[in-house]
């Protein structure tokens, strides 16, 4: 087997949403896109357009696709990726808007992407591959590491055998909540492997409870060969592990990680001068958390959960939230903590502890989990009596009585103007009207430049020159004027 071991980034896609509630503005990414671009991944995860135009918009003041198309543009010498599907159990945006967003990913270069169901359901499936396919994209599926007294080995064989027969393009063995341990690591693995064929599988996992740089190590142990990882400060604590410490142990251990640190140093640099600066988490190593098994909160809700707390004034009621939502897990029959059923979770707990009354309030989605919108399991598998709460009010009711409008895109023209464009229907649907806002928007009121581009390689190079007191630069009607004082600075 080889001993070449291949690495996909996750730095400004899990590790931007898991350590930094996906604060990231679109110049803070490009400036460090291009030292990422010439590190020799086998991938960059890049876009989660399901929760990032809608985050860019409302919260950040931006226009995703101007960092789809920008981004897209710097990233050149590696395969850039999409994260998420199409479908899902239920979604509120009209089936022919997500294949158009699909389609315009698509068009910007993109050609794989990494998908979820979040039961690990995969009998229904089918279809999904189908659409991202007629995106022009390939599929890597999730099949997510869960504990629970439904969550056997026998289970895992089972859903590891329906994924393999939608004949992906791969399979990650996923651990979202940070679950694993190096034996549980090796025996998953194992069956996993034996169950899937000649399937490559990618190994994805979150850091918090300390133990996914040791367990990265035991997948590809077990023959694993992509592995996730970030860059500091945007790795470990509820992120992945980082590119610095699984490569230097593979190397130690024999292997031959395919990867080149110089410019991930550079992007390391930047991204801790651009946390401290802004006053955001540098992820750091957890301690081993014996209560992460019990509410299996994940990694990138982790910080989404204690961000929302801390703008209601919260956030001393962060640890009560979290054995809460263990409660609310095991009433809900055990669901899987990934998106969105790990969100469902988590604001019910939330809304238990802030209104005082369990189940007093209820929001709209876990009223439609209830009533079986998002999947089959929670019907059968639900607490019985907490579901009959739950359904015992009217807005229940009307739910009961909705079908889903899917309107075609020739309906939406109709509706909203035979000339309104793509993206504009995109960013209508998904974030309102601040989508509307921010559209055609340049990044940021602060434009961070990467250490590649060339105003920075010029004065850089300036400050080399100790006997000048003061540079002027000109370049048609662009021009500079710096004193040595300030370059010193």
């Amino acid at each position: 087997m080889s001993a070449e071991i291949r690495f996909i980034d996750t730095t400004v896609r899990d590790g931007n949403q898991s350590l930094w509630a996906l604060n990231m503005r679109t110049g803070m990414m490009l400036a460090v896109l291009p030292d990422l671009d010439a590190a020799g991944f086998e991938a960059m995860e890049f876009f989660v357009p399901g929760v990032q135009i809608k985050k860019l918009a409302q919260q950040l003041g931006e226009d995703g696709f101007e960092w789809l198309k920008r981004g897209t543009a710097l990233g050149k010498e590696t395969p850039l990726r999409m994260h998420g599907g199409i479908r899902g159990s239920l979604n509120k945006v009209p089936h022919s808007v997500c294949q158009l967003l699909a389609d315009l990913i698509g068009a910007q270069g993109i050609r794989t992407t990494r998908t979820s169901e979040p039961w690990n359901d995969f009998t229904e499936f089918g279809s999904e591959i189908a659409d991202l396919h007629a995106a022009g994209m390939q599929t890597v599926l999730n099949l997510i590491y869960s504990e629970s007294p439904k969550h056997t080995d026998a289970y895992y064989v089972e859903r590891a055998r329906q994924a393999a027969a939608l004949k992906p393009y791969r399979i990650c063995f996923k651990d979202v909540g940070g679950l694993l341990t190096p034996e549980r690591t090796r025996q998953v693995a194992r069956l996993i492997q034996g169950a899937v064929g000649d399937i490559p599988l990618e190994f994805h996992a979150h850091s918090n409870n300390g133990l996914a740089p040791l367990n990265a190590l035991e997948a590809v142990k077990e023959g694993i060969r992509y592995i996730h990882t970030a860059v500091p400060p945007l790795a470990n604590g509820t992120s992945q592990p980082s590119i610095f410490n699984v490569a230097a142990n593979l190397r130690t251990m024999g292997y031959t990680p395919l990867v080149d640190e110089a410019p991930l140093r550079v992007a390391s640099e930047r991204l801790t001068a651009i946390a401290r600066r802004h006053n955001l988490p540098i992820g750091q190593p957890l301690e081993f958390d014996y209560g992460l098994y019990t509410h299996q909160v994940p990694g990138g809700m982790m910080s989404n959960l204690r961000y929302q707390l801390q703008l209601l004034g919260l956030e001393d009621r962060f640890e009560e939230t979290l054995e809460e939502a263990a409660r609310v897990r095991a009433e809900f029959g055990y669901p899987i903590m990934v998106t969105p059923l790990s969100q469902f979770v988590g604001t019910q707990a939330t809304f238990n502890v802030v209104v005082g009354e369990r189940y007093k309030e209820v929001p709209d989605e876990v009223i439609q989990l209830a009533l079986g919108f998002w999947g089959k399991e929670p019907v059968t598998d639900m607490d019985q009596q907490v579901r009959a709460k739950i359904l015992d009010r009217r807005r229940a009711t009307e739910w009961a009585r909705w079908e889903q409008p899917q309107p075609s895109l020739a309906e939406i023209r109709r509706e909203y103007g035979e000339h309104i464009s793509d993206e504009e229907i995109v960013l209508r649907f998904y974030a309102g009207d601040d989508g509307l806002k921010v559209m055609g928007k340049s990044s940021s009121p602060e434009e961070y430049l990467s250490t590649r581009h060339p105003v920075v390689e010029l004065v850089d190079r300036l400050v080399q020159k100790r006997d000048l007191k003061h540079i002027f630069v000109q370049n048609g009607e662009l021009s500079i004027s710096l004193h040595k004082e300030t370059l010193d600075t």
